[in-house]
């Protein structure tokens, strides 16, 4: 059947052509989103693996995009209007184009390094830092902002060799100006890198403070102190610090109570009562076992230290607390006497 004359003639006419297509090209770009929404993600709800929902939940926009942009070039390619025109449409056409190619390729190369992360993580039965995957994910953006915006200058006619070496002079002045914050970003990198500190870690720092690795980002690592205080370090001055990590090898800690007993005590009578004690607990681990030290003999008193390993630094404060009241008991029950700090004043008779 053919279409009627006048039909035909309308469709020469170019506006009307090139709005059918853009027309299409948007039909399409729904049809891309209805295809994945309706079809490939219930595909993908029916198998066991996870990356393929993701893959299509994360595509389909800049995949849907990408189609109706290279319909809208299309469309300005039927348009005809000056030559000048033309040339500013197809290269604004052609710029969104770009824009959605380095989208998809872009989000592609993200969702394959959450994928290798995860496989990373069962390979080595270790969690994935999500600071190194965060990393990953700002470099990819903005590497691919950067070839799109060149590939963009070089399709408005730009001459991009010599801005790329104007911005190579630049970019040096810029280094100096920035080397804190460039520091601050390597020391982020290799402190990831390293693994020898993680988050979920509990450290220590050269100042004291002692808390809990929460998030090791590009510019800071944020330590929760056992005091609820958040503390933020930059990571060039935290990768050059003397850390003390409580969480490797693993997080097994020793706890010390220290204490006194009155001179003349029987020395290894105050070993038997404490050892015995230590030696009860079920939540002090019997391997390595815990020991009672006789350190000094001090001014007023015989200094003595019980030593024993708990299975988690987090228990260290109330386990300290539970042994020197358990231990101050026993002292006490065993007729061991706790002396009081004295001091003999020998006053000299004149005359």
């Amino acid at each position: 059947m053919a279409l009627p004359l006048w039909l035909l003639d309308l469709w020469d006419v170019h506006y009307v052509k090139a709005i059918a297509i853009a027309l299409g090209s948007y039909l399409a770009m729904q049809l891309v989103l209805w295809v994945s929404e309706e079809i490939f993600l219930k595909i993908a709800a029916k198998t066991k693996m996870e990356m393929d929902d993701v893959i299509v939940r994360r595509l389909r926009w800049p995949l849907a995009l990408l189609v109706f942009f290279i319909g809208i070039r299309i469309a300005a390619n039927v348009l005809q209007f000056s030559e000048r025109a033309n040339l500013m449409i197809s290269e604004v056409a052609n710029s969104l184009i770009v824009l959605g190619a380095a989208w998809v390729i872009s989000r592609s190369l993200n969702i394959g390094m959450d994928s290798f992360g995860r496989k990373l993580a069962q390979r080595t039965k270790s969690p994935v830092d999500d600071g190194l995957l965060h990393i990953g994910h700002r470099f990819v953006g903005i590497l691919f902002f950067f070839l799109a915006v060149t590939a963009i200058l070089k399709v408005w006619g730009v001459q991009v060799g010599p801005l790329l070496a104007s911005l190579g002079i630049a970019g040096i002045a810029v280094a100096f100006a920035l080397q804190n914050t460039l520091g601050n970003i390597f020391g982020g990198v290799g402190i990831l890198l390293d693994k020898s500190i993680r988050i979920g870690d509990t450290i220590q720092l050269d100042d004291g403070t002692v808390g809990r690795v929460t998030r090791i980002s590009l510019r800071s690592t944020k330590i929760r102190s056992v005091n609820n205080e958040l503390v933020i370090i930059p990571n060039g001055r935290f990768a050059d610090s003397k850390i003390v990590n409580w969480s490797l090898p693993d997080r097994r800690l020793r706890v010390d109570v220290s204490f006194g007993v009155k001179y003349g005590s029987d020395i290894e009578k105050v070993k038997e009562v404490i050892g015995s004690l230590l030696k009860k607990d079920k939540e002090i681990l019997q391997d390595p076992g815990p020991e009672v030290v006789f350190l000094r003999m001090s001014d007023s008193a015989l200094d003595f230290s019980a030593r024993f390993w708990i299975s988690d630094i987090d228990k260290k404060v109330p386990m300290k607390d539970k042994a020197t009241s358990a231990i101050y008991k026993a002292l006490g029950k065993h007729k061991i006497e706790i002396p009081f700090p004295t001091r003999t004043v020998y006053l000299r008779k004149e005359g």
